[in-house]
């Protein structure tokens, strides 16, 4: 692990929380499940792995005094606030840039910041495993995810060959990247089994990721290249924002992984969700003999399968002949919306935020 850089990626703008979550706290820094913020979470897992100094948060620049706030431990210095939004394959070509210039040709391994991983020791296992290829081999990897159900909501990875097993974990080839399916593919992955959910986290070295940015992105690795010329000047944020500005919009899955031939996956047996919304936080949340999840105060009368949250865990919330329906109560707001429709969410903020609310 002495070649080891960990990447946190926290500059999502999530809205599927509101009211919770909102533009200036989005849902890495919120504490849905106990007293640490998803983003804490991920940090306390990696710092397993390696201490605060090799660990770097890239972030939106708007959000970096919430990173200070909740993560203290990480040098100043490690803290990167990315100028525009221009999806993961920017932060991504940012990382591996900077990590080549502090600290050589290290092996990076990219996690994200608002997803639920546990147990943390399996995890540490996969991460170890992944790393010990990757310092070894020109090769990129990614976790993948063996699927528990047939969802729609992710990206799928089709396996080729078991080319290795190190301390349990397997190792495979991936031979492609699939798209979030329908349902009657989705279950069809399920069945054949050899589809893996697709977790966004990647380990790589920093020469290899970014030869393959150089072919499939040329203009990422150019344009971040000549601003990083000024890293540590004051001209630093002028320069990331002109770097930015010219760059597609595009994932790391879709710019490189998808066309390159170079990636590999850990098969991983943690549990894992990117935790997309209320629903999916419902998994997590303790239920009563009615298969109500909630975190608050709840009382139920003919009430089934709602999920409640309430940011005052001492708020009271009462149901009444009510099913499968998400009531939240938080920043002096509420939202009641049936399981089936929560998706609904994000457009009904668009519509807030329209009108200044």
């Amino acid at each position: 692990m002495d070649q080891l850089v960990v990447v946190i990626l926290a500059g999502g703008a999530g809205t599927r929380f509101w009211p919770l979550s909102t533009e200036v706290r989005p849902k890495q820094f919120l504490r849905l499940l106990g007293p640490r913020s998803l983003l804490q979470m991920s940090f306390d897992r990696v710092k397993e792995l390696v201490n605060p100094e090799r660990v770097l948060v890239f972030t939106n620049r708007s959000l970096l005094p919430l990173v200070r706030e909740q993560l203290p431990e990480v040098p100043e210095e490690n803290l990167v606030g990315e100028p525009l939004r221009k999806d993961t394959a920017a932060a991504v070509a940012l990382s591996a840039l900077i990590v080549r210039k502090r600290f050589g040709d290290a092996v990076i391994l990219t996690v994200t910041s608002d997803h639920v991983i546990e147990p943390v020791d399996r995890f540490l296992r996969a991460a170890r495993s992944a790393v010990g290829r990757a310092a070894a081999e020109d090769v990129l990897y990614t976790f993948g995810i063996r699927p528990t159900y047939p969802a729609t909501s992710y990206g799928y990875l089709e396996l080729g060959a078991r080319v290795g097993v190190d301390d349990g974990v397997e190792h495979y080839e991936v031979l492609r990247f699939k798209e979030k399916p329908d349902l009657q593919t989705a279950e069809r992955y399920l069945q054949e089994g050899r589809y893996l959910w697709n977790s966004g986290m990647f380990v790589w070295r920093a020469g290899v990721i970014l030869e393959e940015l150089r072919q499939h992105l040329p203009q990422h690795v150019q344009h971040i290249g000549r601003a990083l010329e000024e890293w540590g000047t004051s001209r630093w944020e002028d320069a990331l924002r002109d770097a930015f500005e010219p760059l597609e919009a595009i994932s790391i899955d879709y710019g490189v992984m998808e066309k390159t031939s170079r990636v590999r996956c850990v098969a991983a047996d943690f549990r894992w969700s990117d935790v997309g919304g209320w629903v999916a936080l419902g998994e997590f949340l303790p239920r009563d003999e009615r298969d109500n999840a909630f975190r608050g105060r709840l009382e139920t009368l003919d009430a089934e399968g709602n999920i409640v949250f309430c940011e005052d865990e001492g708020e009271l919330v009462a149901l009444v002949g009510v099913k499968d329906m998400v009531v939240v109560r938080a920043k002096g707001a509420t939202l009641i919306v049936p399981k089936g429709r929560a998706e609904a969410v994000k457009k009904l903020v668009q519509r807030l935020l329209k009108r200044g609310n």
